[in-house]
């Protein structure tokens, strides 16, 4: 058995340990493995070395999400501390969260193949993040972005999809060009919301520190030391799609996501995505995350959704 000392001397012990010690309850449950004795500022563990390590990291997130917001609750507790029984294939570290939204929304990759999404992310420029509706991956790479922009990894984030009409006429859609092509570009601005300030928000978009245009726009433009993120790329005709891979500069990543079940384009255009999917999957810096049903996030009953179609495509 190894013991460790720690002094919680950069947070009031209170605000980790909660009122008659139920938020340090909380974390205890999350540790069964560990002996847990806190003295006012002071923490006694007691236990493997490896629990112990896992238990400092993921103390030193509870306390920065302290000092970042004032509060911590038990729902905060449980989405820092709980990734540390997850079983999943990919292991979790210290880095699980990726922004600290507002109103103190922690986002973090929530299932196997997210964190698969985000760990590929680092370690390659270009990520075909492929799936169903519901399974996060824009928000994920959203995510991802800002993290990235946060850090000054990038300069600026480039967030683009295809305008193509889902069953509904452009041209009927009230208002001058950016107010018709708005909506399809929403869901990114949805995700931004979640992840960023208002004011600083609308500073980024009024800079073109972030920029959201359809995926035309993106001709002829060279898109360097930048996160590009382009959205519903089932949508993109092969040509859009090579076009698109090729406005990437020398630093900058580049994030496609799409749901090849999910193609809006008209019967004689074929879609980019599945070219892609069959052209790229073993080139060197390019890697594919496949994303199904158990990594759906929304309401309970999209996943049902989404196996009913299946099956009835399938018959």
């Amino acid at each position: 058995m190894n013991e460790k000392t720690i002094i919680l001397n950069s947070v009031n012990p209170i605000d980790i340990y909660g009122v008659n010690d139920t938020q340090l309850e909380a974390i205890k449950k999350q540790f069964p493995k560990l002996k847990i004795i806190a003295r006012g500022e002071t923490l006694k563990l007691i236990g493997d070395e490896q629990e112990i390590a896992i238990f400092e990291s993921k103390l030193t997130m509870l306390i920065d999400y302290v000092n970042r917001y004032g509060k911590l609750t038990e729902t905060n507790i449980e989405e820092i501390v709980s990734s540390v029984n997850d079983t999943a294939e990919t292991p979790i570290n210290s880095n699980d969260v990726l922004v600290f939204g507002n109103g103190g929304l922690i986002i973090k990759p929530k299932t196997k193949n997210q964190r698969k999404l985000v760990e590929s992310c680092r370690k390659n420029d270009i990520v075909f993040a492929i799936g169903p509706a519901g399974t996060g991956k824009t928000y994920t790479a959203v995510a991802l972005a800002v993290q990235a922009l946060k850090n000054k990894q990038v300069r600026k984030i480039i967030l683009t999809r295809p305008a193509v009409e889902a069953g509904e006429n452009l041209g009927f859609l009230p208002g001058d060009l950016k107010e018709k092509l708005d909506p399809y570009l929403q869901p990114l601005y949805d995700a931004l919301h979640d992840m960023i300030p208002a004011d600083k928000l609308a500073y980024y978009l009024e800079t073109r520190v972030i920029q959201i245009a359809p995926l035309a726009f993106m001709r002829g433009r060279t898109l360097d030391h930048a996160f590009v993120i382009l959205d519903e790329a089932q949508n993109a005709t092969e040509g859009q799609l090579k076009m698109f891979l090729t406005r990437m500069g020398s630093s900058a990543k580049f994030v496609i996501t799409g749901d090849v079940t999910q193609v809006d384009l008209p019967k004689h255009q074929k879609s980019g995505l599945s070219q892609a999917m069959r052209l790229f999957k073993n080139v060197d810096g390019i890697d594919f995350v496949l994303l199904n049903n158990s990594d759906v996030i929304r309401h309970r009953l999209v996943k049902s959704i989404i196996e009913i179609y299946e099956k009835e495509s399938n018959n």
